[in-house]
């Protein structure tokens, strides 16, 4: 596919890609998005065991943004979100109790499903791999308007020319830490009622979800998401690391089943551990533009909003 001088090209079909996408189109602008992926969602990932899909990248989203709030409601008036619940547990040292918070959300069918059904109309193209932004702006050799990278820092770092100096060094000053998250089939449910669980000061549990109740059918399936010292050690063989992610779970919870199946996704590029204070987004001379949740609190809403904006400040300047 060939860029059109006129096109503003995203790169990244995440959430925050596809808002990018979904404002430009709105706005007139020529669009088109390249995701190196079979799907779009980015870290709003979802994976089908037989037939079933589990969450496998962010857990659950909230929403306090009136604007983002507007489109909740779009995906609950088509069945996609479901509100969940506002109170987690803690496991710790002085052992478990009850933590408020806010409502939290999850998706019947997947947080990939409400990334697709943001898309709607734009044009994204799957299994597309961009190998490098360079001065025009340029994508793969070929002119377009402007660029837009919605995906973590390293990896929009390993496209720009070194030339375009203003975004390389917003780039190079993100820091990310990794994570894996292991979906785990049982076959029953035996655990203790709970929803999601926040896990402190643990050498491998960070956060541990009851998918069945995520989701709303009861299945006996669990997803584990691991603090960023043990997917580090990790990250070059990640299917290597399930049997400890099972024993943890099933340690902490205190299973006396084993699981009859542990699927294991690397995450190198899990959550970002610093932020550009004061801005939603990057837009500079080049005509690069980077978003993301970065760019705020790693939030899905922080995500959804970076791409919004970096959207509608593109569309101003083309003018």
């Amino acid at each position: 596919m060939s860029v059109d001088r006129a096109n503003v090209v995203v790169v990244g079909a995440g959430i925050a890609g596809v808002a990018c996408a979904v404002e430009l189109t709105r706005a007139g602008v020529p669009v088109q998005v390249r995701e190196r992926g079979h799907v779009c969602g980015g870290r709003m990932a979802s994976k089908r065991f037989e037939g079933r899909p589990a969450d496998i990248g962010a857990a659950y989203f909230t929403a306090t943004d009136p604007d983002f709030v507007a489109v909740v409601e779009q995906w609950r008036a088509a069945g996609l979100v479901r509100e969940w619940t506002d109170t987690f547990q803690a496991y710790d040292q002085s052992g478990q109790h009850d933590v408020p918070g806010p409502m939290r959300f999850a998706a019947p069918k997947g947080l990939r499903s409400l990334v697709e059904h943001l898309a709607g109309a734009v044009p994204v193209t799957v299994d597309r791999l961009v190998l490098s932004v360079d001065p025009g702006p340029a994508v793969d050799g070929e002119s377009c308007a402007a660029v837009a990278l919605a995906m973590p820092g390293p990896q929009a770092a390993l496209l720009l020319a070194p030339a375009l100096t203003a975004a390389t060094q917003v780039v190079q000053a993100q820091h990310w830490s990794p994570s894996l998250a292991a979906v785990l089939r049982f076959p029953s449910r035996r655990w203790p009622d709970f929803r999601g669980a926040f896990v402190n000061d643990h050498p491998v549990l960070n956060l541990v979800c009851d998918d069945g109740d995520r989701r709303g059918d009861g299945a006996p399936v669990l997803v584990a998401h691991t603090v960023p010292e043990f997917a580090a050690r990790h990250l070059a063989q990640p299917s290597g690391a399930g049997p400890a992610v099972e024993q943890a779970v099933r340690d902490l919870l205190g299973l006396p089943e084993q699981a009859v199946d542990v699927h294991v996704h690397r995450w190198t590029y899990a959550k970002p551990t610093s932020n550009t204070a004061g801005a939603s987004h990057h837009l500079d001379a080049d005509g690069i533009g980077l978003a993301g949740d970065a760019f705020g609190k790693p939030r899905v809403q922080s995500a959804w909003r970076s791409g919004r904006d970096l959207g509608r400040a593109i569309a101003a300047r083309l003018g």
